[in-house]
């Protein structure tokens, strides 16, 4: 089995990265790391646009502007770890999400207009750490939104901690409870 974990923590000492890395534990098989603040990416200019458009056109997906795409499609399950800030997920993720949303690569329009996915993935699992409360919808919900619109993915799982930063909160207590979580997924 072949596993894509996208990071999208910044910190060394992030609680989703410790909750995503006891995880990543559980799961035999190859695991491929995107580290996304290691990438810089960038907002889609005109230029990229174009240049993407015309590659599209060409079904021409050499260039490394398509590699994160390619990395995608070819998991068998996603993992993205991903803290809560100001209600949903950091920007970094939409950035991700642009960048791998290729016409001809990860999905295809078939004839009648219908969406067709081109990805192996069948699981994708979304964990999240908050100093307050998650809003599942503002967050998981975007991502949920294009596993069921674009990627194909059905299986679909949340885990979240959070109220880690309320006073009086035991963070052990519930770093714990959602590793607990995570074993039963296993």
């Amino acid at each position: 089995m072949k596993t894509l974990f996208i990071n999208a923590c910044t910190r060394k000492e992030s609680r989703t990265l410790e909750l995503s890395n006891y995880l990543l534990d559980k799961i035999d098989g190859n695991i491929e790391t995107i580290n996304l603040y290691d990438l810089d990416l960038k907002p889609f200019t005109e230029e990229m646009i174009n240049f993407r458009d015309k590659c599209i056109g060409e079904n021409n997906f050499e260039d490394s502007m398509f590699d994160l795409a390619k990395k995608f499609v070819e998991a068998d399950l996603v993992v993205i770890g991903a803290p809560t800030w100001d209600l949903s997920f950091p920007s970094v993720i939409k950035l991700f999400i642009e960048h791998i949303n290729v016409i001809g690569l990860v999905f295809e329009y078939g004839p009648t207009g219908d969406i067709i996915s081109k990805c192996n993935a069948n699981r994708l699992i979304y964990i999240t750490t908050a100093g307050g409360p998650v809003n599942e919808e503002q967050s998981f919900g975007y991502i949920k939104t294009l596993c069921n619109t674009f990627y194909g993915i059905k299986k679909l799982d949340f885990i979240k901690a959070e109220y880690l930063d309320e006073d009086n909160s035991n963070v052990e207590d519930i770093l714990s409870k959602a590793k607990k979580d995570i074993d039963k997924l296993f």
